[in-house]
């Protein structure tokens, strides 16, 4: 009897494990849990998104097929999600996309992106390297809009001050100027309205976003889903009585994109020592119209972190 019971035992076990793989097989396996209510990453604003650029092996921008007009410095290597472009001084510079022709809008930019800081001394040059530029309008250099990163106000080594600097089309055509900025230590001039964040992304890599707010004239900049941008210059329209105003962002047409470069840098025109193309990694840039919530960046953050 004795014996019976073990054999009973050990054919039930292995029913139930011969049971439990065909369902696993018939259900095509485990999911994992959603982040944020999203189970990937292009679930996030995917009505919205304007230009994607998994750079997984080449420079295609997805929705619209583009490919770069001309690459330098650039290579592919494994990034945070699949691979990602290594620029060594270099920049993938694109033709007009018309889904960037922005006009009349919102906008969220979102990447991931490693930069070497080039200032390892405190009397040392300092660097402005872009992430991504779109080039057009008066400004030669900054063009619409572009995001840094920058070694200026050395702290140390790993210190990098993000930036995003525009200058777009008002509503009657003149134009329109300002940056966005997270500073990497107290200066003697704040006050209490300043805030700042050493911000000590330097050689790592890092969840970089930029917003656009048209409604109140409002941009913020974000990194690994927290908001690092100085809070004294986030509103950037404000009327003789001090109430924001609405300005949609409305580029310079014809305009372009330029991952890792200025325009100045890509047609031979630049002067400035500070204006140099990027050495560093960038991964997953994303351009949406409208202003993604906290809750959506830091979906993406976690998603495209775990490579989702």
């Amino acid at each position: 009897m004795k014996t019976i019971k073990i054999l009973a035992f050990s054919l039930v076990a292995t029913s139930g494990i011969l049971l439990t793989s065909c369902g696993s097989d018939d259900d095509g396996g485990s999911t994992l849990p959603p982040i944020g209510g999203y189970n990937t990453a292009d679930e996030v604003a995917a009505t919205d998104l304007l230009a994607y650029w998994p750079l997984n092996g080449d420079g295609k921008e997805s929705i619209s097929g583009a490919m770069p007009a001309n690459s330098v410095g650039a290579s592919y290597v494994t990034a945070v999600k699949g691979q990602g472009v290594k620029l060594t001084s270099g920049y993938l510079n694109y033709g007009s996309i018309s889904n960037l022709n922005i006009q009349s809008s919102s906008l969220t930019i979102s990447c991931w992106v490693k930069i070497s800081n080039t200032k390892m001394t405190a009397d040392g040059p300092s660097v402005i390297s872009p992430i991504i530029s779109f080039a057009g309008g008066p400004d030669a250099n900054v063009g619409n809009l572009s995001i840094f990163g920058n070694t200026h106000g050395l702290v140390s080594s790993d210190s990098i001050q993000m930036k995003a600097q525009y200058q777009f089309s008002r509503p009657d055509g003149t134009p329109f100027g300002g940056d966005c900025v997270n500073m990497i230590k107290q200066e003697s001039w704040m006050d209490n309205t300043h805030t700042w964040n050493a911000n000590k992304i330097g050689g790592q890599w890092a969840h970089v976003v930029y917003t656009w707010d048209a409604a109140t004239a409002t941009n913020k900049l974000y990194v690994n889903g927290a908001k690092i941008s100085n809070s004294a210059w986030e509103e950037r329209n404000n009327d003789p009585d001090g109430n924001t105003q609405p300005m949609p962002m409305s580029f310079f047409t014809p305009n372009h994109p330029i991952i890792g470069a200025l325009n100045s840098v890509v047609d031979g025109t630049n002067a400035e020592a500070w204006n140099a193309a990027l050495n560093g990694e960038i991964d997953e840039i994303r351009v949406f119209k409208k202003v993604l919530i906290q809750a959506d960046i830091n979906a993406l953050y976690e998603l495209e972190k775990a490579g989702r």
